[in-house]
């Protein structure tokens, strides 16, 4: 077996194991929603890989009790809801999950009280545990939607896929940077759009059209011709900033499923955008550094590399759409 045709595999089995569910968040996401005095909603988003599922459970004071919770299984996610009755304000009291030195992943806790803003905060093992206070950390609030965004992008894999693919398409550092900024200005300006209440698509077909703009680069990577080159290959900025305003919707997606804290709505859309695009900043450099390797090193491998990831890439993006139209 030649060296490229290794590689060629290789790549292609790291991209078989993207799961079929490509958008998921895959940090826990816990909430507690107060609906009336001394009374909360409790819901807890647990991802079946990661160990949160089944190594964790929220914790609460003492002089709360809770309601038997309702559970259901949604794809690769446990979601359990119910009710906290407590006898004293939560505020100055601490809440957060249990078991998280035994789990693999973070969660993003959130927590709703009536008449006070919206706080959010990071659970690590390190940090298993949050003060509920009565103003939100403006600090904490970057903190946590900034990781949240590298997430996001890191772990939201269509959204990886394309950028990805985009790099393959454009090969040269510089446009690829144009490219990437472009793609970065457009989802923001769809993004905030969305998350204001200025304009909105369904979710269910922002995640077809993502699935197809996946598709719609493969296809350009594989039909390139140096003398004939197409719309993409000259202007790559056009291609990624239209599909970058797609892309914005499904952020905006993600979003919508944590909520925004009330009092710090700039602060974590600012953050948010800037660690998606940090996350984006080191899909690039991974894939241009692996690029350079290849042509360095191995250089009648690069081709067959790249073909082999393209198709690869093409026929999960088509899954995908085909899986998203179909319902």
């Amino acid at each position: 077996m030649t060296r490229a045709l290794r590689l060629a595999l290789a790549m292609l089995a790291a991209l078989w194991a993207l799961p079929a569910q490509a958008d998921e968040m895959r940090p826990g996401y816990l909430e507690f929603t107060q609906l009336g005095q001394g009374e909360w909603k409790l819901v807890w988003k647990a991802p079946v890989i990661g160990g949160l599922a089944t190594r964790t459970k929220p914790a609460f004071p003492a002089f709360c009790t809770q309601s038997p919770p309702q559970a259901r299984v949604d794809g690769l996610v446990l979601i359990a809801e119910s009710r906290l009755t407590c006898s004293k304000d939560l505020a100055g009291a601490q809440v957060g999950l249990t078991g998280m030195d035994q789990a693999f992943t973070d969660a993003l806790l959130r927590i709703a009280p009536m008449r006070r803003p919206v706080q959010a905060a990071r659970l690590t093992p390190d940090r298993a545990m949050v003060t509920v206070s009565t103003v939100p950390d403006g600090r904490e609030v970057a903190r946590s939607y900034f990781v949240l965004g590298i997430i996001h992008i890191l772990e939201g894999y269509d959204h990886l896929l394309f950028v990805v693919a985009l790099v393959l398409l454009i090969g040269a550092p510089g446009r690829v940077v144009k490219a990437a900024t472009a793609f970065t200005l457009a989802h923001s300006i769809t993004l905030v759009g969305s998350t204001q209440g200025l304009v909105g698509l369904a979710q269910a077909p922002v995640e077809a059209l993502i699935a197809l703009s996946i598709v719609f680069l493969a296809v350009e990577i594989v039909k390139r011709d140096p003398e004939r080159p197409n719309l993409a290959e000259r202007a790559p900025w056009v291609v990624a900033f239209l599909f970058g305003l797609i892309h914005g919707f499904g952020f905006a997606g993600a979003l919508r499923e944590i909520g925004l804290p009330e009092s710090d709505v700039p602060t974590a859309l600012l953050t948010f955008n800037l660690g998606v695009e940090a996350g984006q900043l080191v899909i690039i450099g991974a894939v241009l550094a692996a690029i350079a390797l290849l042509r360095r090193f191995a250089p009648s491998a690069l081709r067959p590399a790249v073909l082999s990831t393209t198709y690869a890439i093409g026929i999960i993006s088509s899954f995908w759409f085909i899986e998203r139209i179909a319902g």
